[in-house]
């Protein structure tokens, strides 16, 4: 599940920073708010990263989907990046733990075989 949910959220990475790009065109935001807004996105991706495995994780990122999707009304393409990256993620922490599962039977068949 780490693998799939880290990929998702380095994604998020770069639709982050380039949704940060458009928004400095948007005459009503400051220049400062844009990059302390997406930085601390950016940056809470990559610290998910590590953390995803651990209690909290996966509803932080799920959390992180939300605000994502919200951003659309500063940048309204965000809607649809946002309600994509919510399905990748869906699909990342189910595919993933659906597979953590198989190597955990395939591990515990070759111990007892």
């Amino acid at each position: 599940m780490r693998t799939l949910c880290a990929s998702t959220l380095i994604g998020e990475v770069f639709v982050i920073g380039f949704a940060g790009l458009v928004a400095m065109k948007d005459p009503g935001l400051s220049m400062g708010t844009v990059w302390t807004v997406c930085g601390i996105a950016m940056a809470l991706c990559v610290l998910l990263c590590g953390a995803i495995t651990r209690p909290g994780g996966v509803q932080l990122g799920w959390a992180l989907q939300a605000a994502l999707i919200v951003s659309g009304f500063w940048v309204p393409m965000m809607f649809i990046l946002g309600v994509c990256f919510a399905a990748l993620w869906w699909a990342a922490v189910h595919f993933g733990r659906e597979i953590d599962a198989v190597k955990a039977r395939r591990a515990a068949a070759e111990q007892a075989g």
